[in-house]
């Protein structure tokens, strides 16, 4: 498969790029999980030389910046021509206090919250609809807790799923939106879910660190959904360009700095990296398009999200839906899961 390349994103009817920009990481710093500062103009350049590199989809999210991502967003496909537009994928679910911008958003979907979200996306996008439309979090009520963790308690005011779920698919029957998808849901919510309406596509942590939602990607495949897995780089760890000393290194505006990923689990994450290296080598590719490669590999993964702060960000990545891994390369990947002992979940497809 070339880069250029297209594949259903389930019952959708969007053909999407295996490989979609993930703008979460050109957000800023002002806020309780950016990427440290960024440089605006370089942000949307990188945008835009995915989308010219043959990206044609773009993921990002409200909380993201506390607007500022969409806003990227919109200003990089403005003035595009219709046939030359990526597809907008975007989140709903997660609401910050302006007051108060290093807190942790709520986690909200009542319906009121929702609609006035989705305006809100609508106008930074500058989009007349949003292509898909993603749950971030299944509604608590509580604040969110640690990236890529379920979150705090549930309040007796959180919005039941068959509550918001129902709002989603009136959005697109509206026209608002053309597909709708729930991010984190475990299969038990899922099922809960397809009950009401069919779930267009998930979005789930998954890379060859986290693996932990395979149960939701299998569940995906046997319903019809289109599967885009988020962090497939595990934000940085499979690239093979992290140490120990370049993470000491990141500014106090990084979450980076304080997760276990890049704290207690370092050692063990940075053992998986550099045994991707020998197969990396092998095909005459980075370990970045390794570890890409690795969850594109996954039956049921439709594509992957993968971030990018700078158009050479983008080159280090953009071919590696092209990679195609043997059944070789699967086996020393799942030998080196088992003797780092990183991450969790099935150590192969």
């Amino acid at each position: 498969m070339s880069t250029t390349d297209t594949v259903p994103l389930g019952r959708t009817g969007l053909h999407i790029s295996r490989l979609g920009f993930g703008s979460w990481a050109v957000s800023g710093s002002n806020w309780s999980y950016g990427w440290g500062d960024t440089d605006d103009t370089e942000s949307v350049e990188a945008i835009r030389h995915a989308v010219r590199s043959g990206v044609n989809w773009i993921d990002t999210a409200a909380v993201y910046g506390h607007g500022h991502s969409e806003e990227l967003v919109g200003k990089a496909v403005a003035g595009l021509a219709a046939d030359e537009r990526p597809y907008l994928f975007t989140k709903v679910g997660l609401v910050w206090d302006p007051a108060d911008p290093s807190a942790a958003p709520l986690r909200t979907m009542r319906p009121d919250s929702v609609r006035r979200e989705v305006e809100d996306s609508l106008r930074r996008l500058g989009a007349e609809h949003i292509d898909l439309y993603q749950v971030h979090w299944p509604d608590t009520g509580e604040v969110l807790g640690g990236v890529g963790d379920a979150g705090g308690g549930v309040s007796p005011d959180a919005t039941p799923l068959e509550v918001y779920w129902q709002v989603m698919a009136d959005l697109k029957a509206e026209g608002k939106v053309r597909a709708i998808g729930l991010s984190n849901h475990t299969p038990e919510l899922l099922d809960a879910a397809e009950q009401i309406a069919h779930v267009d596509v998930i979005q789930p942590p998954f890379s060859a660190i986290t693996r932990s939602a395979a149960d939701e990607v299998a569940w995906a495949r046997a319903h019809g959904t289109g599967v885009i897995a988020y962090s497939p780089l595990q934000s940085g760890l499979l690239t093979g360009t992290f140490s120990a000393e370049r993470v000491a290194g990141l500014p106090d505006g990084d979450w980076r700095r304080s997760h276990p990923d890049f704290t207690t689990a370092l050692p063990a994450n940075l053992a998986l990296a550099d045994a991707l290296r020998p197969i990396a080598a092998r095909h005459a590719v980075s370990v970045t398009e390794v570890a890409l490669a690795w969850v594109l590999a996954w039956p049921g993964v439709t594509g992957a999200i993968v971030g990018a702060r700078t158009p050479a960000q983008v080159d280090g990545w953009r071919d590696a839906a092209a990679l195609a891994l043997t059944p070789e390369d699967l086996e020393e990947v799942a030998a080196a899961i088992a003797a780092t002992g990183a991450g969790t979940g099935p150590a192969r497809p």
